[in-house]
């Protein structure tokens, strides 16, 4: 199939979509409205709720919710050929995925900004509140773990990304405060942003790859933590779990929503210019549009399809976003189908670009790009590869001899080739491809500490644990959880455990969007509202992640990966009994609205608990 008529039909049905289905949904049934109060106006205090304009909040929502799962997931799926893939990201994405964040962003909205953890508290049951934290913590513990791993293996395989991320956070902090101090129109500033950052790209593409001179990517087979600081991404990993750290307890005006908003505009720049090379280039489908005969370690495309294309098709992380930053942002409820369910669509829509990038771009050259050089990788008879060589080089083994490094590698090389089918050079063309990837996860990766903040903080409100609410303490748990997870040994030594890490995540995170639509279903009961277009999206995503995860925790035993064998049990008991607590209030909960809210804090008292850390 034409690679330019796939690219135009996903879109014209995103368009479509959102001014069909999504309205009626915002404003039939979830019944979104400007008159409504804005938690971010009720509860402001300059930290976590800031009013702000729905352009940046969206920026924001989208970096976030995106990160490198558009890519990744989508990039490990067309293993099993680029049409169920496609399939499953478009119809996913307009039926089951925006859904689900536009729901998780109005029940949020319509409790002063709690998260989707702490809204099942008065939706469902007390018990569901901590069973709900208690999911929320073991999956933002994976998701922090392995968006670190992704961008520290980023920045070792494309060392030219490395300084253009960086700088990338002052030219953030100074659009902060510009907005902060000055407001006006953002046109000039954030363009004033992105230059700087692209600039970057061109000084760290020709002149200045950021290396750690003979250090190797991973440590080896059995090396000690020890030996791993003496590999590059363990090494990167530490830097960016300390970075977490401080970042997502800035308030959210300085770095977070600036950033978010300088990234939102590189993916629009991507976007474009992966159109563009498509409609020059016009490359042809390298891979199968269905592998009939994937090899024998290969998982079953039921159903491990549907949670190795999380983000861009659905993702329960997009409910901690919606509920955990976003909701406390928008100033006016009118803007939650733009954010919630446009930010979705949008990603499907990257999710598209990536599947077209590996199959078709990808056929048009692939690269060594260690160290700096771009070097193209050669066959036996020492002729480039290009087609379905090109495309079999990374797709035609095993499973299990998938590397993560080599996925991401798949649509960094070939976007990069889209690209520079207009004229850009190549070394600078897998720069923008490279460093928008790294950008993205880096949103994701302290966006998704500062929301395992809200979530320890809620969990010591819920135990009666004090010193947990604090936002440094909970900070600290978030991230050095997540960094033991981050350094479980791989294949090749610590912190090579990122494809083993992703059916984890994949499994976990989308059981997290069923169980998000349970909350959204006793949200729509109480208020007497139509459930029926849940009932489908509601079983699909509490049915095909269990039976996954089942599959994958009889695997990790027979590996003796016990950790997981642990996370996984320990999920799985807990959306069980979820599922059973909803089972039991279900009669008991229609028509009848949910516990009323707590009266609103004074000003002084928000800004004294913003300066606490609690």
């Amino acid at each position: 199939m034409d690679t330019l008529i796939v690219a135009i039909l996903s879109f014209f049905g995103f368009i479509v979509a959102y001014h069909t289905y999504g309205r009626y949904l915002a404003r039939r049934v979830f019944g979104v409205s400007p008159d409504n109060p804005a938690p971010s106006k009720e509860l402001e205090d300059g930290v976590d709720y800031v009013p702000t304009r729905k352009h940046i909040v969206f920026g924001h929502h989208f970096t976030s919710i995106a990160g490198t799962g558009p890519v990744v997931g989508p990039a490990i799926a067309v293993f099993w050929g680029w049409l169920p893939a496609l399939l499953w990201v478009v119809f996913g994405s307009i039926f089951i995925g925006a859904v689900h964040d536009l729901g998780s962003l109005v029940v949020s909205m319509r409790s002063r900004g709690q998260t989707l953890g702490d809204a099942a508290g008065r939706m469902i049951s007390k018990r569901a509140r901590i069973l709900f934290l208690l999911i929320l913590f073991f999956v933002l513990m994976v998701v922090i773990a392995i968006f670190g791993l992704v961008i520290a293996v980023l920045f070792s395989v494309y060392p030219q990304t490395v300084l253009s991320v960086w700088i990338a956070m002052p030219a953030a902090i100074a659009l902060g405060f510009w907005i902060r101090k000055r407001g006006g129109s953002l046109v000039i500033p954030s363009l004033l942003g992105l230059a700087v950052v692209y600039g970057a790209v061109y000084v760290g593409a020709y002149h200045l790859p950021i290396t750690f001179a003979g250090l190797e990517l991973f440590p080896g087979e059995g090396a000690t933590m020890g030996e791993a600081l003496r590999s590059t991404v363990v090494i990167w990993t530490i830097v960016l779990l300390a970075y977490c750290f401080v970042a997502s307890i800035l308030p959210v005006w300085t770095l977070l929503q600036p950033r978010d908003y300088i990234n939102s505009h590189q993916l629009f720049v991507a976007i474009i210019l992966l159109f563009g090379g498509i409609l020059v280039a016009r490359p042809e489908l390298a891979a199968p549009a269905y592998n009939a005969n994937p090899p024998a370690d290969a998982p079953f495309i039921i159903p491990f399809l549907f949670i190795t294309i999380a983000c861009g098709a659905i993702s329960g992380f997009h409910c901690l976003v919606s509920s955990g930053t976003s909701s406390k942002q928008l100033r006016n409820e009118g803007d939650a189908q733009f954010v919630g369910y446009g930010a979705m669509l949008l990603e499907g829509g990257l999710a598209v670009l990536v599947i077209l990038a590996c199959c078709a771009g990808l056929g048009m050259g692939i690269y060594n790009t260690e160290g700096g050089q771009i070097v193209p990788i050669t066959g036996a008879d020492g002729a480039a590869l290009t087609g379905a060589a090109a495309f079999n080089h990374y797709y035609g083994g095993s499973w299990g001899g998938m590397q993560l490094a080599n996925q991401v590698a798949a649509f960094v090389e070939g976007g990069a080739n889209m690209i520079a089918s207009l004229g850009i050079p190549l070394e600078f063309a897998i720069g923008v491809v490279a460093v928008m990837v790294a950008c993205f996860a880096a949103t994701t990766l302290d966006t998704g500490t500062r929301l395992q903040r809200y979530v320890v903080q809620e969990i010591s409100q819920a135990v009666h644990v004090p010193a947990l609410g604090n936002k440094y303490v909970a900070t600290a748990v978030a991230v050095v959880t997540a960094g033991f997870l981050a350094f479980l040994p791989g294949p090749s030594g610590p912190g090579s455990g990122g494809l083993i890490l992703w059916p984890l995540f994949g499994a976990t995170n989308q059981l997290l969007a069923g169980l998000a639509f349970l909350v959204i279903a006793f949200f729509l009961i109480r208020h007497s509202k139509p459930v029926w277009f849940l009932a489908a999206p509601l079983v699909l995503m509490i049915v095909l992640p269990a039976s996954a995860m089942c599959i994958q925790i009889v695997n990790w035993a027979q590996d003796g990966n016990w950790l997981l064998v642990g996370v996984g049990v320990a999920v799985e008991i807990l959306q069980i009994w979820m599922i059973i607590e909803g089972i039991i209030m279900w009669r008991k909960a229609k028509g009848v609205l949910p516990e009323p809210l707590p009266p609103l804090p004074s000003r002084a008292g928000r800004a004294a608990d913003a300066a606490q850390g609690t």
